[in-house]
C-alpha cells in the first residue's frame, strides 16, 4: 500500500460544481456593478466566468484545462489593458466575499480560499493614484 495523500483543496471543496457556484454567484454582482462592468467588453459575462472558473480550478489542484487552452495565467498582463484602481479591488471583493460566503464551505476552507482571493485583487490593482497612468 502506497503513501496516502490528502485532496486537494480542489477535491476537498467539492470540485468543479463548487467553484461554477463560486465564480456564477460572483458574476451575479459584477453584472450590476456600474464600476466593474464596463471592465468586460463581452456583451454576455459567461466567457469571462468561464475563464476564471477553469483559472481557480487549476489553481486549487483541479484540471489543467486553463492552462492548456489559454497558455500562463499571466494575471497582471491579462488585466494590464484595465484600470484597476483601488475602488475595483474593492468592489471585486465585495462581489468575491458575498461569492465566497454563499458557497457555506467550513470555516478553514473559506478562510483559505478568501485569503488568496483577497491577496490576488491587491496584487491586481495596477493604479494607485487616479491620476497616474495604466502600468
Amino acid at each position: 500500500m502506497g503513501p496516502v495523500t490528502a485532496p486537494s483543496f480542489y477535491d476537498a471543496v467539492g470540485g468543479e460544481p463548487t467553484f461554477r457556484r463560486l465564480v456564477d454567484k460572483f458574476y451575479e454582482g459584477v453584472a450590476e456593478d456600474p464600476l466593474l462592468r464596463p471592465m468586460y467588453p463581452e456583451e454576455d459575462l459567461g466567457p469571462a466566468a468561464d475563464r476564471l472558473t477553469l483559472f481557480l480550478m487549476q489553481y486549487w489542484g483541479g484540471p489543467s484545462t486553463y492552462s492548456d487552452n489559454r497558455g500562463h495565467p499571466r494575471l497582471r498582463m491579462r488585466h494590464a489593458p484595465f484600470v484597476v484602481d483601488v475602488p475595483a479591488r474593492d468592489a471585486w471583493l465585495l462581489h468575491m466575499r458575498v461569492a465566497v460566503d454563499s458557497l457555506g464551505l467550513p470555516e478553514q476552507q473559506r478562510t483559505t480560499l478568501w485569503d488568496y482571493l483577497e491577496r490576488a485583487a491587491f496584487f491586481m490593482v495596477n493604479r494607485m493614484d487616479p491620476a497616474e497612468p495604466t502600468l
